[in-house]
């Protein structure tokens, strides 16, 4: 692991913010418009690193090819701008983390799948302002996670070598991303993971199982 790193990048939900509870209720909202019966919030918790259309396909039990996929999926994200960032916040010891980054002059960013709209007032709101306004977003790229493209860009955003640097996230996909493009990869195994995955197979350089973990990995002198 770089020692110390040059830059640490984040995914956003599920590692850097726990968003669940948001999804959990514009989930069971949709759910309930269509005069469905809830689902177990641990299995709408499980879904959320996989996007707004997943979300759709696990609430109505839709496919994409179906007619009125889109207009649900629309729904969704209304249904999210309306609670987006009420009940989300940073995992325990992640505001400590990025303090301790700063004193240190070690610049972190975030790399998402969320589209702009949603991770820059999520982030406005819960006060996380990025290094040099690091924020990756698919808006920003040709191509998301798992390539290494947006990974690429955090890096010269923050002028630093990625064979330097940590990207941090709870998704196959966070690894597969940080591995193509160079970084020292960290698997949060406290985010979003769907049962009968297994982290410990994704290929990770080190993981976690708690938030709280990360710091004492990442800066070993606060341990």
């Amino acid at each position: 692991m770089p020692q110390p790193p040059a830059a640490v990048i984040f995914d956003l939900d599920g590692t850097l913010v726990d968003t669940a509870d948001e999804f959990v209720t514009v989930v069971q909202t949709l759910r309930a418009e269509h005069d469905l019966p809830p689902l177990p919030n641990q299995r709408i918790r499980a879904s959320v690193s996989n996007g707004a259309r997943a979300l759709v396909s696990l609430a109505l039990d839709l496919t994409e090819d179906d007619a009125d996929f889109e207009t649900r999926r629309l729904r969704l994200l209304e249904l999210y701008g309306e609670v987006l960032g009420t009940t989300a916040r940073p995992y325990p010891g992640i505001e400590n983390l990025l303090r301790a980054l700063g004193e240190r002059g070690i610049p972190w960013g975030v790399s998402t799948n969320k589209p702009r709209a949603y991770a820059e007032p999520l982030m406005a709101r819960l006060d996380l302002q990025p290094a040099l306004g690091s924020l990756v977003c698919p808006d920003d790229v040709s191509q998301r996670k798992p390539h290494p493209e947006p990974l690429w860009l955090n890096c010269s955003q923050l002028g630093v070598n990625p064979a330097e640097s940590i990207y941090v996230g709870d998704h196959l996909r966070d690894i597969e991303a940080g591995r193509r493009a160079g970084l020292f990869t960290i698997a949060a195994r406290y985010g979003y993971i769907e049962p009968g995955d297994d982290p410990g197979s994704w290929g990770a350089d080190a993981e976690v199982r708690d938030s709280t973990e990360l710091t004492p990995l990442i800066l070993p002198d606060l341990a």
